[in-house]
């Protein structure tokens, strides 16, 4: 499981994060929902190590990132906000070079290579320079390197970013795919996404968690069953 203990994260006199807990297990799919500003990329953040929380603790997998942290990184795949990628790479090179990061070998290596391509469809682009592509498959090109080494736990900041609808239900539906034995945590501002793909929410505003439901149990708190309407209340602190 993926384990966050009072995560807080301050910057100065900000707290971004404040106090942050929560427990997520395999075959959920968590999408952590906030407004811009709210937290949702610090803990994400956090919860991969790229930031060093100010207090509380992350395990993921049964390992503590902070004193595991190799072992803990092995375990998970990880999509940034706006995944750096070299632009100089072609998909092909970047997922070969990502491949023997992640200690790929043999003929597993290539038949993973091929099949996370053919999941996202980059063959038609898989020759042609990073820095050439469209957003949407630049997009496609990090999710792939996030789920290469097939991890059993997948970090997704903002996944669908970029893409076009068709490109956004493609994604989706391989989210869904691969939900049934794994944790997977998006984060995410767009409402849509939550109701499209996670099993449940946790919603996140000034640094705190202010809701924990499924998305359909949140969206039953509104008299119309909307899950927006009940997102503006809970996070503007309005009376439902």
């Amino acid at each position: 499981m993926i384990r966050a203990d009072s995560l807080s994260k301050n910057y100065g006199a900000i707290k971004a994060v404040d106090g942050i807990s929560f427990a997520i297990e395999p075959g959920e799919v968590v999408g952590l929902l906030g407004p811009n500003g709210a937290g949702k990329t610090t803990t994400m953040r956090m919860c991969v190590g790229y930031l060093a929380p100010t207090s509380g603790s992350v395990e993921i997998h049964g390992f503590d990132l902070a004193t595991r942290t190799q072992a803990a990184r092995k375990t998970f795949g990880y999509l940034p906000e706006g995944a750096p990628l070299w632009g100089e790479m072609t998909p092909r090179a970047f997922l070969d070079f990502i491949a023997d990061v992640r200690e790929l070998r043999g003929a597993q290596r290539e038949a993973r290579i091929e099949e996370v391509a053919a999941l996202l469809q980059l063959h038609p682009v898989f020759d042609q320079r990073i820095e050439t592509l469209s957003k949407g498959f630049r997009r496609r090109v990090g999710l792939a390197q996030a789920i290469l080494h097939d991890p059993p736990v997948l970090l997704l900041d903002e996944p669908t970013d970029g893409l076009d609808p068709n490109q956004k239900h493609e994604v989706r539906e391989l989210i869904r795919g691969m939900s049934s034995d794994k944790i997977v945590v998006i984060s995410t501002h767009i409402l849509e996404e939550v109701e499209a793909v996670c099993s449940r929410a946790i919603i996140i505003a000034a640094g705190r968690i202010v809701a924990d439901d499924s998305p359909a149990a949140l969206a039953a708190r509104s008299e119309a069953g909307r899950l927006d309407e009940v997102f503006r209340s809970i996070t503007t602190g309005r009376k439902r």
